[in-house]
């Protein structure tokens, strides 16, 4: 609209050149946690700096005239390397308000209703999660037995305290305000809200002010780490006992990526677990390492020297003569340390399937190398974030769920966990809902070759196109 009527903009001009551009700043916030006294403060000053952060990339339509280019360089202090021509839309993001104009059926995903999982479509929460641990997959299974949990907790006279991490939850939660009520029920309520979640700060700031108003305690975890774990904890008097619920999660307690993004969560009363998963909570609130944990990988402890063991397990096995296997879902991957135990393993003759949505820096396929490595990426209808760890260990199918991706950032700058399915009927859904659908996809999936190259898998002669993301949804939606 702009270009076809630019002239009438600048009447009595003659227009001779225009062009669309974006500027790209850098966002992050600078703030010294070891020196600053009050974190939230220091960040709403920060906030309000963030639009006028440093300028780190132009972008130009490709036809942009070279004078206009430099100019704009020059205006915002930017090098020439950071200059990108782009052939097409300058902000593709802008194109999201056509979305709304799209009436025809064709142009839009048929309406997708997640299923309520079958056991706790009736009868008591608690008492259904102390008969056996739940599994829920995100968004195929709704996400509202985690608020309820979280809400039945916050009205059940039983229960003492209610512990719980929040990295993203958004302006609007029903999560958040069952807190504040818990809180105003005199329960004991602890919440981990992680301030340098980037883009939510803002959000995660009111919210913790309104926990504070109505007496939770607050922290913000450990200094230097940023908090990434998904997890919270109900300690319930039972019997003249203390019981822990807990609930642990790869994704976001946010209401609205529950919706579009793919997770795991598991709801569980086995008290080992809670145990653990209390440890970590005294160790956020208390700035201790965490004691000796038997289930639980903690980063930045022991989760990277955990899945290096576990890989280097599978490598031994294979030299040993035994089958070794890895199958692994995951947003990143690109921890040396753990590429480098992955290029063993492949060359001990170790099968390694690798789902990675994002940034990958191990190199499939590779002669000598990494002959037994394959990596693909699923997109599709929804964003997939769960991150699962399947090892075979000689057929015990060792099976974690994780909030932190192989990534150097995840394993040793964050607060992460990684938690075992121990149920052998969930473990086993893990597998055939998580993994399986993935290798078989030949609709949304693209392959990794041995240059570095995606390319996309499709069909071959005589064999029916299948979509993971479909599957689970005609499988497990409603």
């Amino acid at each position: 609209m702009i270009h076809a009527h630019i002239q009438d903009l600048f009447p009595g001009r003659e227009v001779i050149s225009y062009s669309q551009f974006r500027v790209t700043r850098d966002s992050e916030l600078w703030v010294d946690e070891e020196e600053v006294k009050n974190l939230r403060q220091a960040l709403k000053g920060e906030l309000q700096a963030r639009h006028f952060g440093f300028a780190v990339r132009l972008e130009v339509a490709e036809n942009c005239p070279p004078n206009l280019s430099q100019f704009l360089l020059e205006q915002f202090t930017i090098a020439p390397e950071f200059l990108y021509r782009v052939n097409g839309p300058v902000n593709m993001v802008r194109l999201n308000e056509l979305v709304e104009l799209a009436s025809a059926a064709d142009f839009r995903f048929a309406p997708f209703s997640p299923k309520l999982s079958v056991q706790l479509a009736d009868g008591d929460l608690f008492s259904a999660i102390a008969h056996q641990d739940i599994l829920l997959h995100h968004p195929y299974q709704s996400f509202q037995p985690v608020i309820d949990f979280i809400r039945s907790a916050a009205h059940d006279p039983s229960v003492v305290a209610i512990k719980q991490t929040i990295y993203r939850t958004g302006m609007n939660s029903e999560l958040m305000e069952a807190l504040i009520t818990a809180a105003q029920n005199r329960k004991e309520v602890t919440v981990v809200v992680e301030l340098m979640a980037r883009f939510d700060e803002e959000a995660n700031m009111n919210w913790a002010d309104r926990l504070e108003q109505v007496g939770a305690q607050v922290v913000y975890g450990v200094v230097g780490l940023k908090t990434h774990a998904k997890m919270a904890l109900v300690i319930r008097r039972e019997s003249g006992k203390l019981r822990f619920y807990a609930h642990m999660g790869t994704g976001n307690y946010h209401p609205t990526t529950t919706k579009f993004y793919t997770d795991f969560g598991l709801l569980t009363a086995n008290a080992a677990l809670g145990r653990e998963v209390n440890e970590v909570f005294i160790s956020l609130t208390s700035l201790a390492k965490p004691r000796k944990l038997n289930h639980l990988w903690v980063a930045p402890f022991e989760l990277q020297r955990e899945l290096v063991k576990a890989i280097r397990n599978e490598a031994r096995i294979a030299r040993e003569g035994g089958v070794g296997q890895i199958i692994a879902k995951m947003n990143a991957l690109v921890d040396d340390s753990i590429v480098e135990a992955l290029y063993d393993a492949s060359q001990a003759g170790v099968k390694i399937e690798l789902i990675v949505r994002g940034a990958c820096s191990l190199r499939p396929g590779v002669p000598g190398v990494s002959e037994n490595i394959r990596v693909r990426s699923i997109v599709g209808r929804f964003l997939e974030h769960s991150r699962i760890f399947h090892f075979l260990n000689e057929g015990s199918n060792d099976v974690y769920l994780a909030s932190a991706d192989w990534m150097n950032r995840n394993l040793f700058r964050r607060i992460e966990i990684a938690f075992p399915v121990l149920d052998e009927e969930l473990k086993n859904r893990v597998i055939q809902e998580g993994l399986h659908p993935y290798l078989r996809d030949n609709q949304n999936s693209w392959e990794l070759d041995a240059n570095g190259e995606y390319q996309r898998r499709k069909p071959r002669t005589g064999q029916q196109t299948f979509s993971a993301q479909q599957h689970l949804m005609n499988t497990l939606g409603a």
